[in-house]
């Protein structure tokens, strides 16, 4: 579907309080029952995708492609958890099938963020090479001293310091530009760009109630993490059906 660049004043925004974003994950927790199978099916997608992060995950190298390829991936598949979402608040039924209409409707749209998400995790891994470089003179330890050993012994906590600052501040611009961004396509079938600066437009009105989404969704995520990923199965449905509700609120 062809959509053109419109200004985001057509979209007004709506304030929230600080406690929100817990709504938010109460309506979301909802939908995901509302639908269970759909919802989980989303989640066990990526937590597969997830688990190449694991089974490669102590070299730089691989992480990058991985999250790479899950920041393409992702926002199509969180298109479809809103779409479960909006087809309960219009009475639909609906099912992982039908689920996926949004990803024909505005492919090109979603490929535009997805495109977008890309770019930011390319830099960040440039970036982080680049200080690697700089600190002990090559950009990573080899694939093979890092895939049978252990990264951590080639790094010091300065290096860790300098890689984890690179990726929060990449983190927060990938937040500030995706906060509706999705929703926001799946309704309303708008491009890209529109999307994503009313994505910038909302995080810099509301920003303290951002600043706690962004925390709950950061904790979420570091949980299903900590879980080896098996928690992915029911964050990432649950975070996406929240994206939905806070899209609904927060966008006129």
């Amino acid at each position: 579907m062809a959509t053109a660049n419109q200004s985001v004043n057509s979209y007004p925004v709506r304030s929230v309080p600080l406690t929100r974003p817990f709504i938010w994950l109460s309506e979301g927790w909802d939908d995901l029952m509302h639908h269970r199978n759909a919802s989980l099916a989303y989640g066990l997608l990526v937590t597969v995708l997830g688990a190449l992060i694991l089974a490669y995950g102590q070299h730089p190298f691989f992480i990058a492609a991985v999250c790479v390829g899950f920041l393409l991936a992702g926002p199509i598949l969180t298109a479809g958890l809103c779409e479960l979402s909006r087809c309960r608040d219009e009475g639909e039924v609906a099912d992982f099938q039908s689920s996926l209409r949004p990803l024909k409707r505005n492919r090109r749209n979603l490929l535009g963020v997805a495109e977008t998400l890309a770019l930011l995790a390319l830099i960040w891994f440039a970036l982080s090479g680049f200080l690697y470089l700089g600190l002990i003179g090559s950009i990573a330890p080899s694939v093979e001293s890092s895939m049978w050993g252990d990264f951590m012994q080639h790094v010091n906590n300065s290096q860790l310091i300098a890689y984890g600052a690179v990726g929060l501040v990449l983190a927060a611009v990938v937040f500030t530009l995706s906060v509706v961004t999705i929703p926001m396509i799946v309704e309303r079938h708008v491009d890209a760009s529109t999307a994503m600066r009313m994505s910038l437009k909302v995080t810099l009105r509301d920003l303290p109630a951002m600043l706690v989404w962004a925390g709950l969704i950061a904790g979420l995520v570091a949980i299903g993490f900590a879980t080896s990923l098996l928690g992915l199965i029911v964050i990432f449905p649950l975070l996406g059906h929240a994206t939905w509700r806070a899209y609904k609120e927060l966008v006129e």
